[in-house]
């Protein structure tokens, strides 16, 4: 009886009666699977192949506005599948004027451009394309710098229908006239606040003028800043403005925690956390490339298995870095910004921010690698006195408290810190004996007055007797055998070859290198 009641309703709900009077009383959300959005089947069966059945919001709005051919605005928070609110409708518009009975086979006829900040942003869109294309004849292919461009300049001239590339390569290539952009259908710039965040600003303007104007656009960007509107003015006409949620919030599955401490003790909380915690995986958001390898480094030095991903990184070293994470091959990546926008990392556990971001809209992107697709997870930031300004622009933008974390033993209450705890409490990290610190000191002043004076206990001994033989500086060494070395031959020679030697005269006498 129940189930016959339950099913009554439902069909009444489905009725168009009902929607009707929905729409005027009531708001009711009927859109709750992918059949909804008026998607082709053969695209429908790759969703449920990958166990997509429920749009996001971000998908609901978007895909029935881009199917019908219009431009969008799309807004929307951090991990809400904005990929696939611009891939899955493209891919359909082109698949249905897909035609291979026009000889485009022996010329490059580009048809739809995908423009994204980063390459490794570039290679995740281009993943899901080909996932979601794979029951269709569209080929795909990426673009990127920081490799070189024989190989893409081959796949270029071959048939390639959907370009994704980073605007510095592509510029480039559209430069040497290996690129014909001249029957662009559709045209989607992804994350566009952080390509202007990156000062790809001229180089995307420049792009445009070798688009077609008539052709659809897809504008997505994370946040809506004045400079981010004037910019999709340049590029949309008449667009459909939809803002899902606001650039500042943060999602509500991931358990967000606050740690205030010393700058000294950043390292070894880092250490307690992974002792404490039961981390399967884990992304290090650092501020600078010197600390991202810094981290790595004192990571690895305690058997955790962690890989550094940032600028100075080539391609095929970021890349293997972010695959190793994924595949469970590294339990930590330590990244930059690089990594804080776009990638999709399945099932990471933490966000750990081992530095407050200078810019606050940061944080949202960063503590977004986890949490991603309705999973939980945990972002920690760590604080030091000196970026409690961060902070404040941090709680600020996502207009709440972040919680603290007091039980831990590096806790620092800063409300009871005098002006001169807080600037020996900002201060970096004393070196050890082995990183430097004074001894590194004595060990310069020591290399720039070592070939002055005598010390045996170094090796070897100078005199300040002038020669008749007119060599160069009339210096005469010689060995000491006290302490096991070559004897002196009495004759005058020139100075040892090594000298960047800090301990001992070089080669196989057991002298120490020298750490600078």
């Amino acid at each position: 009886m129940c189930i016959l009641l339950i099913s009554i309703i439902i069909e009444l709900i489905k009725s168009p009666l009902l929607r009707e009077l929905g729409g005027l009383f009531i708001n009711i959300h009927l859109m709750t699977t992918f059949k909804d959005l008026w998607l082709a089947q053969k695209f429908l069966d790759v969703l449920d192949a990958e166990w997509y059945h429920t749009p996001t919001p971000i998908q609901e709005q978007s895909i029935p506005v881009a199917l019908e051919g219009k431009d969008i605005f799309g807004c929307a928070q951090t991990g809400t599948g904005k990929t696939a609110s611009f891939s899955l409708p493209m891919l359909q518009l082109l698949d249905s004027t897909h035609d291979d009975s026009d000889g485009r086979k022996d010329r490059v006829w580009i048809r739809s451009l995908i423009i994204t900040p980063t390459r490794e942003l570039a290679i995740q869109i281009g993943e899901n394309l080909r996932k979601y294309s794979r029951k269709t004849n569209l080929r795909t292919t990426v673009i990127f710098g920081g490799v070189k461009q024989g190989n893409q300049v081959k796949i270029l001239r071959k048939w390639v229908e959907i370009l994704v590339a980073t605007p510095g390569r592509l510029l480039d290539l559209i430069q040497q006239k290996h690129i014909n952009l001249t029957r662009v259908e559709v045209l989607i710039l992804d994350e566009a606040d952080r390509m202007m965040d990156m000062w790809f600003i001229h180089d995307i303007k420049k792009i445009n003028n070798h688009i077609p104007k008539k052709r659809q656009t897809l504008f997505f960007s994370a946040t809506t800043t004045d400079k981010v509107m004037d910019l999709a003015g340049e590029f949309l006409t008449d667009p459909a403005k939809i803002i899902v949620s606001p650039a500042s919030s943060t999602v509500d599955t991931i358990d967000q925690s606050l740690y205030t401490l010393s700058k000294q003790d950043k390292k070894e909380l880092l250490y307690h956390i992974f002792n404490t915690k039961k981390i399967t995986s884990a992304v290090v958001f650092t501020r600078t490339k010197h600390w991202a390898n810094k981290v790595e480094k004192n990571l690895k030095k305690v058997w955790i298995k962690a890989a550094a991903l940032h600028g100075n990184k080539s391609q095929n070293a970021r890349q293997k870095a972010l695959n190793a994470l994924k595949t469970g091959e590294i339990q930590v990546l330590v990244a930059t910004d690089v990594a804080a926008r776009g990638i999709d990392i399945d099932m990471l556990s933490h966000v750990i921010i081992y530095d407050v971001p200078v810019e606050p809209e940061s944080y949202v992107h960063r503590i977004g690698r986890t949490g991603r697709a309705g999973e939980t997870g945990e972002a920690l930031m760590f604080c030091e006195p000196g970026e409690i300004k961060y902070l404040k622009e941090v709680t600020k933008l996502i207009k709440k408290d972040i919680p603290l974390t007091e039980d831990q033993p590096f806790h620092l209450d800063f409300d009871t810190l005098t002006r001169e705890q807080i600037t020996e409490a900002s201060k970096k990290p004393a070196r050890g004996w082995r990183g430097g610190g004074w001894w590194r000191q004595w060990g310069r002043w020591w290399d720039r007055n070592r070939w002055w004076g005598s010390n045996p206990r170094w090796g070897r001994t100078r005199s300040k007797s002038k020669t008749s033989s007119g060599d160069k500086g009339g210096e005469k060494w010689s060995d000491n055998s006290k302490f096991g070395l070559r004897p002196s031959s009495g004759s005058s020679s020139s100075k040892p070859k090594n000298k960047s030697k800090r301990f001992g005269s070089g080669g196989k006498s057991g002298g120490r290198q020298r750490r600078d």
